[in-house]
């Protein structure tokens, strides 16, 4: 089989100006960029608002393993099976971001026959969004170190000087660190402002770092906001520091959220691309699961609803990351539910998730995992099984696809089949990486029966966000990953009582933990039990509209590898990109 790239630098795409309008949208709606992607204007939101409204898909999966378990590439090929059956459908997806790209995971494009295209384009720069959060999100770290230095040097004399209100901002309270989009170690810890003895010219030095930009505040107001007023109100609540009296300084008190709003205005457009079968997809948005909430934009899901019968989304990693924040943060700020969650899962991945083999990134896979081990295969399947159910607790219909490898035993498959069937689950085998759309039809029929199936119960949240933050955590911990409760650091006691003092305890949680176990802790496979999960610090995302909780050490800005992406990534004579999907 041609590898993804050959794939995708070998289908002939149809101009974006006819995916547009086979979508249903207005050539007075559409701004190209170049002949296979466009941005949508917001002249299309406020039609699309007033349609009828299609059915939401929400594809998530399995715990992850380092093997893959193919969950873009489903619903890549849900979405191109959904055409093929006659289902008028169009895809959401996040925007990758560079930092994963040159990294070890690579692109975000999906892969085989189910991709969207050209992938390069998709993985590389797209439109440009990225690049203007992290310059709205720099925008503002240079506003506060501003306004500290200007504070600071002219004193009582700033209002009368300046014409502006003082804010007083606590240099050692300072919330709002940096942002690029790369992978990049050395700068999660720096110290800024050093000056020359008896020199204060380069401002006030401090500590401070960066953070991948898919981490940044800014990516979850992106995704969030409901259209560009929601956006520019959002952005103006950011809290960028504390004054001396510990009270938040905004980016509306510094008044540098209009400018934000400015640098980002074009990037609160989605971006128009088409799958390799022509399925319109819109990309926008990309903050990751483990430190955000990991799904693609609010915009871009509206724009699809109205123009779609069925639209195919994706949270990001297992239920428990992507899902349980698709339906507990970005629901509440939608106002739109899922209305069917699809559970990606492998044969290797179930056994991989058994606890009997030490599977590590960048490690060569044992080949015992692609043979037939029963053994493996059924204390993995407590993974997929905790999985249904927890899509389940939130009143939606599940659909299992279980993505077949030229490896995979037919036995085992089957198997696996009537132990999904037996939980209640509908079921499907895809071959949507070699096959496409025609590999994913039977998926397809069984996602548009769970559809059309009457609810059994309405759509519920995990948790009221009226309950006080530490019972949201026990919540969260207990009935969302079945621990058995919470250790909360000297910091998040602390935190958690500036948080209710500031008035801020009614926001959902994000929690930010490792996406490799269900639990906090990587290593703990399958479906733990009576585990404790450490809190260690709590941050009010108030732009955002959650409060954003740190696991352990869970890092905002990944490293580099010693044998990172990169190394096979170049161009041709003609230009060509070549080594990006090796």
């Amino acid at each position: 089989m041609k590898s993804d790239l050959a794939i995708s630098q070998q289908t002939t795409l149809k101009p974006i100006s006819v995916i547009a309008a086979q979508a249903g949208i207005l050539a007075d709606e559409v701004t190209s960029y170049g002949d296979t992607k466009a941005k949508l204007k917001f002249s299309l939101l406020k039609r699309a608002e007033a349609e009828a409204q299609g059915k939401l898909v929400v594809v998530t999966a399995i715990t992850p393993t380092p093997l893959g378990e193919g969950k873009t590439v489903t619903t890549i090929g849900l979405a191109q099976g959904l055409q093929r059956i006659g289902t008028k459908v169009m895809a959401c997806i996040r925007q990758p971001s560079m930092g994963p790209v040159f990294g070890v995971k690579g692109g975000a494009a999906g892969g085989g026959y189910s991709q969207v295209a050209p992938m390069e384009e998709l993985n590389l720069h797209l439109s440009g969004d990225i690049h203007a959060v992290a310059a709205a999100h720099n925008l503002a770290a240079a506003a506060i170190d501003a306004r500290l230095f200007h504070e600071q040097q002219l004193g009582n004399e700033f209002t009368a000087k300046t014409g502006l209100s003082r804010v007083d901002i606590d240099p050692n309270r300072i919330a709002w660190r940096r942002s690029v989009d790369m992978n990049d170690r050395a700068l999660r810890r720096v110290t800024i402002g050093i000056n020359r003895p008896g020199s204060s010219a380069n401002g006030i030095e401090r500590e401070s770092g960066f953070d991948i930009t898919a981490a940044s505040e800014l990516m979850a107001v992106l995704a969030l906001a409901a259209d560009l007023a929601d956006l520019r109100q959002r952005l103006g609540k950011v809290v960028l520091a504390y004054n001396i009296d510990g009270k938040p300084v905004t980016a509306e008190d510094i008044q540098v959220a209009g400018a934000m709003a400015a640098v980002m205005r074009d990037a609160a457009q989605p971006t128009l691309m088409q799958t390799l079968e022509g399925v319109p997809t819109l990309v926008h948005a990309g903050p990751f699961a483990n430190i955000a909430h990991g799904n693609s934009s609010i915009i871009a899901d509206k724009m699809a609803l109205g123009l779609a019968d069925v639209v195919v989304t994706e949270g990001g990693f297992g239920s428990d990351m992507g899902f349980e924040k698709a339906c507990n943060i970005k629901a509440r700020a939608a106002g739109k539910s899922p209305d069917a969650g699809v559970v990606v899962a492998t044969l290797r991945g179930l056994k991989a998730n058994s606890g009997v083999y030490d599977l590590r990134p960048g490690q060569t896979l044992p080949q015992a995992i692609f043979e037939p081990d029963q053994h493996a295969l059924e204390a993995g399947f407590a993974n997929l099984q905790w999985h249904i159910n927890n899509v389940k607790r939130y009143g939606i219909p599940v659909v299992v696809a279980l993505n077949r490898f030229p490896q995979d035993s037919d036995a085992e498959l089957q198997w696996l089949q009537q132990q999904v069937e037996a939980q209640g689950a509908s079921v499907a085998i895809s071959e949507a990486f070699s096959k496409g759309g025609e590999g994913a039809e039977l998926l397809a029929q069984r996602v548009v029966e769970a559809l059309a199936q009457p609810s059994e119960q309405s759509f519920q949240y995990l948790y009221d966000v009226e309950q006080c933050i530490e019972h949201k955590l026990l919540t969260m911990v207990e009935a969302g990953y079945g621990g058995a409760g919470i250790e909360l650091s000297e910091q998040a006691k602390a935190d958690i009582l500036t948080l209710a003092k500031l008035g801020y305890s009614n926001l959902p949680l994000c929690m930010a933990k490792s996406p490799l176990s269900i639990s906090h802790n990587p290593a703990l496979k399958g479906v733990p039990r009576d585990f404790t999960v450490p809190i260690s610090s709590l941050k009010l995302c108030a732009g955002s509209g959650f409060i954003y909780v740190l696991t352990g050490n869970v890092m905002t800005m990944p490293g580099l590898s010693a044998t990172p992406a990169y190394l096979n990534i170049d161009i041709d004579a003609d230009g060509n990109i070549t080594g990006l999907d090796e």
